[in-house]
């Protein structure tokens, strides 16, 4: 199962050179980079709403989808669609299984509340781990 890290300035710095990098690779003109650190559970943050206002970004390139946010993905993706625009998620192999995925994510955003994001994924990932060992039993 994949893991869904805590991102901290550092990450997305690096997070940042490979977008750029595929981005360049692939011949895209780069009109934008937003940075941000804080939840995918956030409504309120100040770039993304910039990037998703601004019509000068035709392809919103993302490394995880989850980078992007963690819930409502398909309805921003289609909402962008219908403008002409799109969502490009580089690491597309995620966990297949929306349901699994959604409780990872739900787990892994309380799991930052209650312990601290460092802790989180962890915590997270050995909740699920139980939750499969308890359903093959």
């Amino acid at each position: 199962m994949p893991e869904f890290p805590v991102a901290t300035k550092n990450d997305l710095d690096r997070q940042l050179a490979r977008l750029t990098e595929y981005a360049v690779a692939n011949k895209m003109i780069i009109v934008d980079a937003v940075k941000e650190v804080g939840s995918g559970l956030n409504g309120h943050r100040k770039g993304m709403m910039r990037l998703l206002s601004s019509t000068t970004a035709q392809t919103i390139l993302v490394e995880h989808r989850d980078r992007l946010m963690r819930f409502g993905f398909e309805y921003v993706e289609s909402a962008l669609a219908a403008q002409g625009r799109k969502v490009l998620v580089v690491e597309s192999e995620e966990v297949t299984d929306d349901i699994v995925r959604d409780l990872h994510e739900v787990i892994v955003s309380m799991c930052a509340r209650l312990y601290g994001k460092r802790s989180a994924k962890n915590r997270a990932q050995k909740a699920l781990n139980a939750m499969q060992e308890a359903s093959h039993e």
